[in-house]
């Protein structure tokens, strides 16, 4: 008669249950285990004579990296309102605004000043002083230095905005134009300001041009979105 497969598990439960009678159980299957009596299936799954748990193989997966052009996903449109923009932050100073700068005790050099075409201011004494991109803070602290060097010991300088610089609005409204920026307006308020949409107007979105750290930057933005200084809105016709 063929023999079957030998089956490695069932001799060795038997070996131990024999030798478990004579309360040599212990040894022998540590003698079992020296000696290639116990096979793979039985070692490591037996543990001071209690069954331990089998272990999952661990499968490798290997990280999966996608490669592409970058989406660009129009500013908000799927946001509620804000109360900020999202590049909210210090206010930085450029061609348009209006400042009252204020020297103690120098009456002379204490006036309103507006930032030129090229970001620029020009105080007595000290000549022309770069405003694009600073603070008033930061400003405050570059007409110190320049006045304490050669002309004023000890100045006490402060910067004030009088007026932000103007944003612009043009397309589909009833009067376009250069309006004084509001604080927290938003899209909707400068086309209020401009006095309304015209009959062709697209009321759902609108195109921002906004100059960013001297480079221009166009947003696809809803009604609800926030403006800031130096702004140009474009309404849309709308499609019929």
């Amino acid at each position: 008669m063929p023999q079957g497969p030998k089956r490695p598990a069932f001799v060795a439960a038997v070996v131990l249950a024999a030798l478990s009678l004579s309360g040599c159980a212990q040894n022998a299957f540590v003698d079992a285990i020296d000696n290639g009596i116990l096979g793979d299936t039985i070692v490591g799954q037996v543990v001071d004579g209690a069954a331990a748990p089998a272990e999952a193989p661990v499968e490798q997966v290997a990280s999966q990296v996608s490669w592409g052009p970058p989406v660009v996903v129009p500013a908000g449109l799927d946001q509620g309102p804000r109360a900020v923009a999202e590049t909210d932050g210090p206010y930085l100073l450029d061609t348009g605004d209006r400042l009252r700068i204020f020297v103690y005790g120098q009456p002379n050099l204490s006036r309103s000043y507006t930032v030129d075409h090229d970001g620029r201011i020009t105080v007595p004494l000290i000549g022309s002083v770069s405003a694009r991109g600073h603070t008033t803070r930061q400003l405050e602290g570059i007409i110190k230095g320049a006045l304490g060097r050669d002309y004023v010991r000890d100045p006490q300088v402060t910067v004030d905005i009088l007026q932000n610089r103007p944003f612009f609005i043009l397309g589909e409204v009833k009067t376009a134009g250069a309006y004084p920026y509001v604080s927290g307006m938003t899209v909707l308020t400068a086309v209020a300001i401009a006095g309304g949409f015209s009959e062709r107007a697209s009321e759902r979105s609108f195109r921002i041009t906004r100059r960013i750290n001297g480079f221009m930057e166009v947003i696809e933005a809803p009604a609800d979105y926030v403006l800031l200084p130096g702004d140009t809105v474009e309404v849309h016709e709308r499609f019929l």
